[in-house]
């Protein structure tokens, strides 16, 4: 099966899609540009949405649904905000369909067209602003903190499963506060939320900044962003998270009542991440024998397999060791299958990456035994069958860590300083990963960097270190580096 993976050495981008069909994460559809998330990588967006949603709740967010399509006006209601999604709408411009007058099927009843057209949501923005005039009247009724999951749809056209997709799935959180400072901190929070999920539960290290003017979400006053590099030395955005400032509560006529009963407009935030966090797992620590899973977003860490093929013996120690590891909190599959050897299941499950594999063969349990390889590294280990739980769960520990300081050696390792534009080019044509350099705080020097070298400023990094410079392709005077990168 892993014969079937182009290495990445050979060919990076072929070898991505090569894991995401041969792992059976997902395929395309019949719609361009939309892809069918299978079972397999829709579970590992379940572990994902099931971590996320409890930080979320835990922080005082609740959940809410709304609406798949929004009026066209509405997007028209904040400047910035339509020129920023103008081109990735696909439009509904109808509500009926009729029977053919040829035979040939249906065809678009010309007397449905809408009065106005709806959009397919590219984000909810303006719904929800549209929603929170009426729910808002008063101090009382803030901070407001919701969630949503939902699906989005931006016309894409290139795209790539998980990576960019026209649809796609994703949680975007819209909160409203009485004052900027509150907004701010809010910002700050979900960042730091969503930092740590990259880190301890996909073990990818990520570096927290805020957005230039040229590269912030479409409406906001400052986007914060967490980056993660990729083993190709590209990055890749992993979350944002938005201070909105009055924009949105401006444009929708959104107030509130202060302490002192003056009117105000509220101030707001908006956040998301989305099933791209799969393709930043599967960039950050497969191999060319296919996926590696984190254990703590792996729907079932541990697969069991007999050795050859099952027995009453074996089942019963299977069904032992999964009684026991589900009371520590394990999950585990029993892959009991007795049309497949035990050499193809071992592949497969390899393939898929599933963290720990258990074989439970007659020999090793005459010697009262079984089989345990980790995924990350491929060792074996014989261990004691009344020891396995307590070693399986530490194992996973170990992994989970392991993964996490391997990504974070290998990003290090690929963050350079360079202080001329020669330099510069050199690290992103050989090296690749982050460059930190000098820049002139000017939209039209980041333009042209990025004309003549494909890398943009990925972030302004948090607590960034002052120091007095000059730019890497003007020599203008600068008081900051900031991170350049390829990215995706």
């Amino acid at each position: 099966m892993a014969k079937a993976i182009t290495s990445r050495a050979e060919d990076y981008s072929q070898w991505y899609n090569d894991i995401v069909k041969k792992a059976s994460l997902a395929e395309h559809s019949a719609v361009r540009g939309c892809m069918v998330i299978k079972p397999h990588g829709y579970g590992i967006w379940e572990m994902m949405k099931a971590q996320l949603d409890s930080m979320f709740k835990e922080t005082g967010h609740v959940n809410a649904a709304f609406p798949l399509l929004i009026p066209k006006s509405f997007l028209s209601k904040e400047a910035d905000h339509v020129e920023g999604f103008a081109k990735e709408c696909a439009v509904v411009t109808h509500h009926r369909l009729m029977k053919d007058p040829d035979g040939k099927g249906v065809v678009v009843d010309p007397k449905a067209k809408l009065e106005e057209e709806l959009i397919i949501r590219p984000t909810s923005e303006t719904i929800i602003w549209n929603t929170y005039r009426d729910w808002i009247k008063s101090y009382r009724d803030l901070p407001l903190l919701i969630n949503q999951w939902a699906n989005v749809m931006r016309w894409e056209m290139r795209t790539r499963l998980f990576l960019r997709t026209s649809e796609f799935f994703w949680q975007e959180g819209h909160t409203a506060h009485s004052t900027a400072k509150e907004a701010i901190e809010e910002t700050l929070l979900i960042l730091d939320i969503y930092a740590k999920f990259a880190e301890e539960y996909m073990a990818m290290p990520v570096m927290k900044g805020v957005k230039t003017a040229n590269e912030r979400f479409a409406g906001a006053e400052d986007t914060y962003t967490i980056e993660g590099l990729m083993q190709d030395g590209k990055a890749l955005q992993a979350g944002t998270s938005h201070f909105l400032g009055q924009n949105f509560a401006k444009a929708f006529n959104v107030k509130f009542s202060n302490a002192d009963n003056k009117e105000e407009y509220v101030w707001a935030t908006s956040w998301g991440v989305s099933t791209r966090l799969i393709g930043g797992m599967i960039m950050t620590h497969s191999d060319d024998d296919g996926l590696i899973i984190p254990p703590k977003l792996a729907p079932n860490p541990v697969v069991i397999i007999p050795i050859p093929k099952p027995n009453d013996q074996i089942d019963v120690v299977a069904q032992e060791l999964i009684a026991k590891l589900k009371s520590l909190g394990i999950r585990a599959q029993y892959d009991r299958d007795p049309k497949k050897r035990p050499g193809f299941k071992f592949a497969e499950h390899e393939l898929r990456g599933i963290p720990v594999r258990v074989g439970i063969g007659m020999r090793d349990l005459d010697k009262g035994q079984i089989e345990i390889a980790r995924r990350d590294t491929k060792e074996k280990s014989y261990i004691p069958v009344g020891g396995a739980p307590q070693y399986i769960q530490e194992l996973l520990d170990a992994i989970q860590s392991n993964l996490f300081e391997k990504a974070k050696k290998y990003r290090d390792e690929h963050i350079t300083s360079a202080d001329d534009f020669t330099t510069f080019k050199e690290v992103l044509e050989s090296n690749g990963g982050f460059v930190s350099a000098h820049w002139d705080g000017t939209t039209e020097t980041e333009k042209k960097i990025k004309e003549l070298t494909k890398a943009s400023i990925r972030c302004i990094p948090l607590n960034n270190p002052q120091e007095e410079g000059q730019c890497v392709l003007t020599g203008n005077p600068s008081k900051e580096r900031v991170l350049f990168a390829k990215a995706y």
